[in-house]
């Protein structure tokens, strides 16, 4: 291990190597994304796989790390390579300008791939991807919740998806109800308030599951993770979903049905 890392040697023996060549999907580049990708430059990953079709706004500057006032206009991909070179100038990163969905092959090489999406149809898609192909994936996520007397509530998550265990239908996270829900009010629904700190701390939690799956340095790597977020109290917690499922199989994501998929006409 170079002098660099040596500060997190604690991850144990041959740790470095894993995260050298680890292989990363990031899909969404904005305020959870940068984030993300912002720590694994730090940590050391250099095989970087990154979607994102939208370029910097001005209203992205209040959480968009690594952006700047110049960035405006650039494609948000490029300012994630930027960061990400300007710790790791030999790191191995393809950008992609358009949705997952139709330039889906580079996530099937991927180890781990963390989803920073909106909408629950589009984490619902890219966790059945990763489930068919064996990838470990990570969702992050945060939204105000409004009230009308109370003060408006800050919530998030972070869930961790491992091919076999429960998956985020298992965990209520995703139910037919949210999905036939988004679906009758796609369009209407407005830009979802954001800001810097909340993304920081579903970011840092998710790169610290990811880290720990990789190199195991707590000795107990479970799956799946569930992570709640109370924003107004600041407070991280395993959501009760997850400390008290009925079941550690998913009967979504049957392990032997793995592999491309298969179209047959009848």
């Amino acid at each position: 291990m170079s002098d660099r890392y040596q500060r997190q040697s604690f991850l144990g023996a041959g740790s470095q190597e894993k995260i050298e060549r680890a292989k990363v999907g990031v899909v969404g580049l904005g305020g959870g994304g940068s984030h993300i990708v912002q720590q694994l430059a730090h940590i050391g990953f250099q095989d970087y796989v990154l979607y994102d079709p939208q370029t910097v706004e001005d209203t992205n500057l209040n959480r968009l790390v690594g952006a700047k006032v110049t960035d405006i206009g650039k494609e948000k991909r490029m300012v994630a390579k930027r960061l990400i070179k300007g710790l790791q100038t030999k790191a191995r990163i393809l950008t992609i300008a358009d949705r997952w969905q139709n330039v889906s092959e580079p996530l099937m090489f991927c180890d781990l791939v963390f989803g920073c999406l909106d909408t629950f149809q589009d984490r619902d898609e890219i966790e059945t991807f990763c489930r068919r192909h064996l990838i470990l994936y990570i969702d992050i996520g945060m939204d105000i919740h409004e009230a009308e007397k109370d003060p408006p509530r800050m919530a998030g998550q972070v869930i961790l998806s491992a091919p076999g265990a429960p998956c985020m239908k298992c965990l209520g996270f995703i139910t037919p109800e949210r999905l036939a829900n988004e679906a009758a009010k796609y369009g209407a629904a407005g830009p979802h308030p954001q800001v810097v700190w909340p993304n920081g701390v579903l970011a840092s939690s998710a790169v610290g599951l990811a880290v720990n799956a990789l190199t195991t340095w707590t000795a107990k790597v479970s799956a799946p993770a569930y992570l709640s977020y109370d924003g107004n109290l600041g407070l991280v917690g395993i959501h009760p979903k997850a400390e008290y499922m009925d079941s550690t199989i998913c009967e979504h994501y049957p392990l032997g049905k793995v592999g491309a998929p298969i179209f047959q006409l009848i």
